[in-house]
């Protein structure tokens, strides 16, 4: 039976959790006694994505080489995927500038960034001619 946020807060303070006084140990106790593991887990996650994400997500900065500023090609160093995926769990992988898949779903993607923007997009424009983009 697949519990929900509001069912798992009133077990909560049907057992005491919110009781003043109570040691952290104790309400650890009482949420492995009231919530099963993905529920855990769930809660876990919520914290730690609203957490990280709540002054607008990982900082890189060309300054540091984690990002190449825009006459070098925009986009990500080794150093800085390394960062990103490492504080949010992610996979980013290098450009293909070769080809493949990536490289034709990348270009699409990022044309339309140039496209739609308000301003001139530097940053998109350099990434595109990075991954030697058609028409870049």
């Amino acid at each position: 039976m697949k519990k929900s946020n509001t069912s798992i807060a009133k077990s909560l303070k049907k057992a005491g959790f919110y009781d003043a006084g109570k040691k952290q140990s104790e309400r650890l106790n009482i949420i492995n006694n009231v919530t099963t593991k993905p529920q855990r887990v769930k809660m876990v996650d919520k914290l730690f994505i609203d957490k990280k994400f709540k002054d607008g997500g990982v900082s890189l900065a060309v300054g540091r080489g984690e990002k190449l500023p825009t006459k070098q090609g925009a986009g990500l160093t080794q150093k800085g995927r390394d960062k990103y995926n490492r504080e949010t769990g992610s996979n980013l992988k290098a450009p293909q500038p070769k080809g493949g898949a990536r490289k034709d779903s990348f270009c699409a993607r990022m044309s339309g960034v140039v496209e739609h923007s308000k301003g001139d997009a530097p940053r998109a424009k350099a990434s595109l001619k990075r991954w030697d983009c058609p028409g870049w």
